[in-house]
């Protein structure tokens, strides 16, 4: 077990081993995993440990007190971090309880911190099980990665071709106390079905079953890392000027497997939620064969992909500005719109008089610079290039008689154009979304 924790095993190129951070639930693995790493990297390494408080169980409080006694006692500082687990969302409790834990330990962790955890062997056959029943490709049936990035360092499992009994066995003969979690034993959950029922007759008939899931999870994060390579090539290709689109010429060109995993993994670097396969259909039977100027749309918990032309725009779904809405504005503070976005006056105090900022209601008219009659807004937007949704969240500024003065930072009246350049000020709207 020694030689999975030296500092220079499995580490990627670019990873940091300076400061470690152990995340300690206080049962058995994590604190094996506590012990080993503070005993053996004791002065080559800054090592800590991070117990998350969910305040779920009755005993909470108590194994934060274990927690505390075994960090006093291997000399490790430990911070206990205190969480309310939100079911807002619709997920299971575990579910929760995980994303509010990551939450702490992404908050805990210092720009290239390495956050270290217990997962092992057995941990991986389940979470390969898991997977698998869920009907999860490479990237899924990858499981769980030694190494991977993690808010803004790194999260290590060491121990994942590591039994739970070679860690009970370690545990044992170090004389280690633990706490024993009894939601554990619950089969309702669907890990632990798996745990007590389902692996234990699987090992009766296959001894080293364990090792091979975890084997498979394994080769499938080989197989995973070689399709995202090519996958990154062919996002590269599809990309255009603004990282939030693609073309859809180039994705027509692409076979409908390479163009679904294409698609995941942009979505995912936009940072918005992950891409359900009811999109990838919905992209294929409607988006990518929509008319250019039919305004086909997906929405998925909370984001949106619009087609508009030849490309496909990912971003947030936001609402429009409502149709009755308006402000005063003197340009002296940002102007923070409802439905998300904001203006700024930069270059100069304020305006010689407060204008005022509505939404578009339809029929507007401005006067373009270099132009002696005025021109329908509408048509003016649309030879601009902006998307139909853009233009329902488009803040106006008008004067005192209601004259279109601008539309957003894209379009300036005549007037209002000369004014900011014997001004040296500029104006800077910030869509939603894009604050």
């Amino acid at each position: 077990m020694s030689v999975l924790l030296d500092p220079l095993s499995h580490v990627p190129v670019g990873a940091p081993t300076a400061r470690l951070h152990v995340a300690l639930s206080g049962g058995l693995d994590s604190s094996a995993l506590l012990h080993a790493i503070a005993t053996q990297w004791r002065g080559r390494r800054e090592v800590h440990a991070i117990h998350v408080h969910h305040g779920l169980q009755a005993d909470a409080d108590a194994w934060a007190t274990h927690c505390a006694a075994l960090c006093a006692s291997l000399q490790v500082p430990l911070q206990v971090v205190r969480v309310t687990v939100d079911r807002s969302a619709g997920e299971g409790l575990e579910a929760a309880a995980r994303r509010a834990r990551h939450a702490a330990f992404a908050q805990v962790m210092a720009p290239g911190d390495v956050l270290v955890a217990a997962h092992h062997q057995d941990d991986q056959a389940e979470t390969f099980l898991l997977r698998a029943l869920r009907a999860s490709g490479p990237d899924g049936l990858a499981a769980m990665r030694p190494w991977r990035v993690f808010a803004d360092g790194w999260l290590w499992r060491p121990w994942l071709s590591v039994s739970h009994g070679e860690i009970a066995g370690y545990a044992q003969a170090q004389g280690l106390h633990w706490i024993e979690d009894g939601s554990n034993a619950d089969t309702a959950l669907d890990r632990n079905f798996l745990r007590h029922q389902v692996l234990p007759l699987l090992r009766q008939r296959w001894p080293h079953a364990d090792a091979a899931l975890a084997r498979s999870a394994a080769l499938n994060a080989q197989a995973s890392e070689l399709l995202t390579e090519q996958d990154q090539a062919a996002l590269h290709a599809a990309r255009t000027a603004d990282p939030m689109m693609l073309s859809v010429t180039t994705l027509q060109a692409m076979d409908a497997a390479r163009r679904a995993r294409v698609l995941r993994l942009w979505i995912a670097q936009c940072a918005l939620p992950p891409f359900p396969a009811r999109g990838v259909a919905q992209v294929e039977s409607s988006l990518l064969i929509a008319r250019t100027d039919a305004q086909a749309c997906f929405e998925w918990d909370g984001a949106c992909l619009h087609r508009w032309g030849d490309q496909l725009h990912a971003g947030l779904a936001i609402a429009p500005l409502a149709l009755d809405w308006q402000a005063e504005w003197d340009g002296r503070q940002v102007l923070q719109l409802p439905a998300g976005g904001r203006l700024q006056l930069r270059g100069i105090g304020a305006f010689d008089a407060p204008v005022h900022v509505t939404a578009r209601r339809g029929g507007e008219r401005i006067t373009l610079p270099g132009r002696r009659h005025s021109h329908a807004l509408k048509h003016v937007l649309q030879d601009a290039g902006m998307p139909p949704w853009r233009r329902l969240q488009l803040p106006l500024l008008r004067d005192a008689h209601g004259e279109v003065l601008a539309a957003g930072d894209a379009i300036y009246s005549s007037g209002f154009a000369r004014w900011l350049q014997e001004n040296a000020a500029s104006l800077h709207w910030s869509p939603p979304g894009r604050d």
